[in-house]
């Protein structure tokens, strides 16, 4: 079982590539994502919920069993604020590419909320809810950005 939770956690091992195990997870988040992305939105957002408790659990037991809270190999928490961030999210890979670079920013940044659950709140709850609200954030400039440059240009 222990193999099992470090596989989910670790976003099947891609979180122990050797630099950079954040962006990595996110950058893997868009495979099963490109899979994701047609379902219908309660669909969409019950998987969300899903991978969310899932997240809760095996951060939290994955951070035990590597000896190191919020350890960088746990991407899990990544994976999920990927899902949020692309959430009818428009269809084109420019689109995409540009929520992976927002993501990525606020959840290095971490703006406020974001800070408090990654100082204050530990374990698999404090791992899994600074990217949630990270992809929130992300999630709505994106949509502001693209549909904003879609009206200015008419």
């Amino acid at each position: 079982m222990d193999r099992v939770i470090i596989a989910l956690a670790t976003g099947f091992y891609t979180g122990k590539l050797p630099i950079c195990p954040g962006t990595w997870g996110s950058l893997v988040a868009i495979i099963p994502w490109l899979f994701l992305r047609n379902l219908t939105l309660p669909t969409y957002l019950l998987m969300l919920a899903l991978v969310l408790v899932l997240g809760f659990f095996v951060s939290g037991s994955a951070e035990k069993l590597l000896g190191q809270a919020d350890a960088g190999p746990i991407v899990i928490d990544e994976i999920l604020g990927m899902f949020i961030t692309l959430t009818c999210a428009p269809d084109h890979p420019a689109a995409w590419v540009l929520g992976f670079f927002l993501f990525r920013f606020f959840d290095i940044t971490k703006p406020f909320p974001c800070s408090w659950f990654d100082e204050r709140i530990h374990g698999g709850i404090g791992i899994m809810m600074d990217d949630v609200i990270a992809g929130i954030y992300a999630l709505a400039s994106l949509q502001l950005i693209w549909f904003g440059v879609a009206a200015i240009r008419g």
